[in-house]
């Protein structure tokens, strides 16, 4: 069977290839010449493509996008630029957008006795997520571990207690979410969960299940020696980048495929995006792996930026990205700009039993400000500390800078004496702090 090529082809159906797309489509590309392949059945349910396009997976091919489906690619030669099926179908290309994302880390891969029971379930595919809710329908009121205490475990925790099911939690580390909360921080959650009914086990694992004559899991034994009633068990315990396909052909980096900042790779002609991607994050002169939406999102937008520009003989800007993440649970949503490290302030009201809490976190290395972290925040407010991670202004006395708290980003609104409103600065060195902004243009 003849190969099929295609001038650009993605490889992978998150939402990193979707944002790719969309690049292309808003740049211009011809019927036939880009195709997505994906292993999946659909791309992620369509809900991240009908996002990006506002259209469903039909209004692909009146864009001139081909989606090859359900197909496995299980060999990838970058030399000959081809990828090969599992069914032995060849795919050439002369431009490569490497969008496989990350699958998860499995319990089973352990050797963890019992791990492979019915209604243990893992989040990363859109047949993940279809399972799992016929599980809570058909579970209803019963009993539900979370294994992790990270996004997976807080978002999905208070997902399953909204559904009515008992819930428990169970990781090994002091603190949920220790990769990028504070313990202050952590404390506000854990305490929050806990008023929702939510039981917390700190410092421990999973290291087996029980399961009935049916093969579904009844009980979580962990290492510690409890055993937990289960009717529901959600693993969320980390990832793994998919670089498998590449390995030996070309450089990596940090556990990804290591690129410049326009998303080339060590290979012309291929460009990695997304999780898989280790890139400069100009901000700290630093090669940073991130595993997150809104660089998946924003990473595809460059790649395809940079490959139309090289086409036109154009230069483009290198990627500049202010890590962001953020998350949203039960009546909570919080977001984090920046870089978690150096000494903390905590400012605000962080008792989880306020009715409408505001809290936040500043993170200072070398008397900079370099991360900020918002619960509860307007949009304005969410902008404002987006704005302090990206300029690090001047932290100074950090008592003074946890008084302060939000108003150290933020300015308060006033009258004048002629009554005309006006921006007034709160924070003494909020002067500085807008000259820098001014600097840079935000």
């Amino acid at each position: 069977m003849a190969a099929k090529h295609f001038k650009y082809l993605i490889l992978g159906g998150g939402v990193g290839a979707g944002y790719a797309a969309r690049e292309f489509a808003k740049q211009g590309v011809k019927p036939g010449e880009l195709a997505i392949i994906s292993k999946e059945a659909v791309l992620q349910g369509s809900r991240a493509f009908m996002y990006v396009l506002e259209v469903g997976e039909k209004d692909y091919f009146l864009n001139g996008i081909e989606l090859i489906l359900s197909t496995e690619i299980v060999k990838a030669d970058v030399a000959s630029k081809t990828l090969t099926s599992a069914s032995g179908a060849a795919f050439t290309y002369d431009i490569l957008i490497i969008a496989t994302g990350s699958t998860v880390i499995r319990l089973s891969d352990f050797g963890v006795q019992g791990a492979d029971a019915n209604n243990i379930f893992y989040l990363r595919e859109i047949d993940d997520a279809d399972k799992l809710v016929a599980a809570i329908q058909a579970k209803k009121n019963g009993k539900a571990v979370i294994v992790g205490g990270g996004y997976i475990g807080l978002e999905l925790g208070a997902a399953l207690r909204i559904n009515n099911l008992d819930v428990s939690m169970v990781y090994p580390e002091p603190w949920c979410m220790p990769r990028l909360f504070t313990s202050g921080i952590a404390a506000f959650y854990e305490g929050y969960y806990a008023i929702k009914g939510i039981k917390i086990i700190k410092g421990t694992v999973a290291v087996g299940f029980d399961s009935n004559a049916n093969g579904d899991v009844t009980a979580v034994k962990l290492k510690d020696g409890r055993v937990l009633d289960a009717d529901i068990v959600v693993v969320g315990v980390g990832g793994r980048p998919l670089t498998a396909l590449f390995k030996g052909q070309v450089v990596e980096e940090k556990g990804g495929i290591k690129t410049d900042g326009f998303f080339r790779t060590s290979v012309p002609g291929v460009y990695a995006v997304g999780d898989v991607a280790t890139f400069p994050l100009k901000l700290y002169n630093d090669m940073r792996r991130v595993e997150h939406v809104d660089h998946a999102r924003k990473s595809a937008e460059q790649a395809v930026k940079a490959i139309k520009a090289s086409e036109e003989g154009k230069d483009i800007e290198e990627y500049d990205y202010l890590p962001y993440f953020y998350s949203r649970a039960f009546d909570l949503s919080w977001q984090f700009y920046g870089d978690n490290v150096g000494d903390t302030v905590l400012f605000g009201d962080n008792n989880p039993a306020s009715a409408k809490p505001k809290f936040g976190s500043y993170w200072i290395k070398d008397g900079k400000v370099v991360g900020a972290f918002l619960e509860g925040g307007s949009a304005e407010e969410n902008k404002a500390i987006s704005k302090v991670a990206k300029v690090q202004p001047p932290a100074g006395d950090l008592e003074q800078l946890t008084k302060e708290g939000l108003t150290f980003a933020c300015t308060d609104e006033r009258k004048d004496d002629d009554g005309i409103r006006s921006r007034a600065p709160e924070s003494p060195f909020y002067v500085k702090f807008q000259q820098d902004v001014c600097q840079i243009g935000l």
